[in-house]
């Protein structure tokens, strides 16, 4: 993982003055995480493949809630936090916790997506009549924006911020910008997330 770590100057006194704090190059890719993925993947195709009912229900409902709890905890929790740290502890922060979202959200966004629509298929809903079909069609357009936005924005603001932490001499206040992008749009998909929740809970009392 990564850290920051405080550096003295050699044969500098403990009075020689502040010492300096110097980064440590954090690893963009947890590689402890990979087999872990692989393992939630490999249970996905699987259960894709053997068109296994109850298992792509549960990859819906816990990557789907998964998802949502993330998004609204970063935006809604991790967000005011973070504006009340000091500069240099927001890249503390961020060096720790950029590197799970890697791998955490890409999962979970494939997760939902993924059985989302094969559970679709399976219980009719791809070919439902009208009206009920607009909330099908307003539920798709929904999960396609926080798709969207998790793969084409937070997902590069995460890797900004990792491939500029690890630069010798990170720029402390752009990493700030991308963490407060990466906080806000994660807020906003959690908002789109609750959505989500009202549409389905609609097309399951229709």
């Amino acid at each position: 993982m990564a850290d920051l770590v405080v550096e003295a100057p050699t044969g500098a006194s403990p009075a020689a003055g502040p010492v300096r704090p110097v980064p440590v190059v954090p690893d963009v890719v947890p590689l402890r995480g990979l087999p872990v993925v692989a393992v939630v993947i490999a249970g996905l195709i699987a259960s894709i493949a053997g068109n296994w009912h109850w298992a792509i229900d549960a990859y819906h409902v816990v990557g789907g809630a998964l998802w949502t709890a993330v998004d609204l905890f970063v935006g809604l929790v991790i967000g005011p936090i973070l504006g009340r740290l000091s500069p240099q502890a927001r890249a503390e922060f961020s060096a720790r916790f950029m590197p799970k979202m890697v791998l955490l959200m890409p999962t979970l966004v494939t997760m939902t997506l993924a059985a989302g629509w094969q559970l679709a298929r399976q219980l009719g809903n791809l070919t439902v009549p009208y009206p009920r079909h607009w909330w099908i069609v307003a539920s798709m357009i929904v999960v396609a924006v926080m798709a969207i936005i998790a793969l084409g924005l937070l997902e590069p603001a995460n890797l900004a911020v990792l491939f500029e932490m690890r630069k010798p001499e990170p720029d402390i206040a752009l990493v700030q910008k991308l963490m407060r992008r990466f906080v806000y749009t994660a807020g906003v998909t959690g908002l789109m997330q609750v959505a989500t929740l009202v549409i389905m809970t609609r097309l399951a009392t229709w």
